[in-house]
């Protein structure tokens, strides 16, 4: 059965969210783009939110999630590091064990919704 996610996990660290849905596809835009800028632009998002983002990752853990490189003759860039892959997959096993645990009794809830057509 596919169905959307029904729980969204969040790491916290303090009041600080560290990591969660939104941290974890921004770190896939970055690796899929090379760049901050455009990962924010694909997300539409703006730069500064996702430089905000990137540096409160980077302080929640103890080392980086994004590397970046400043600007020269091809222009900057960024990339994620080996850390944020592993923080990635345990944060989809993570999601995934949730959304199965719940599926049933989120079922049932929905059931009793009405339906807003």
């Amino acid at each position: 059965m596919t169905h959307s996610k029904t729980v969204r996990l969040r790491v916290m660290q303090g009041d600080t969210i560290a990591f969660g849905p939104g941290k974890a596809a921004l770190l896939l835009a970055i690796e899929r783009t090379g760049s901050i800028s455009a990962a924010a632009r694909e997300m539409e998002m703006s730069y500064r939110r996702a430089w905000l983002l990137v540096e409160e990752m980077n302080r929640c853990f103890n080392r980086p999630l994004v590397e970046t490189a400043t600007g020269g003759a091809k222009g900057g860039g960024a990339s994620i590091t080996d850390l944020a892959r592993d923080v990635v997959a345990c944060y989809q096993r993570m999601q995934k064990k949730a959304d199965s645990a719940v599926e049933k009794d989120m079922l049932y809830l929905r059931s009793l919704i009405v339906d807003k057509d």
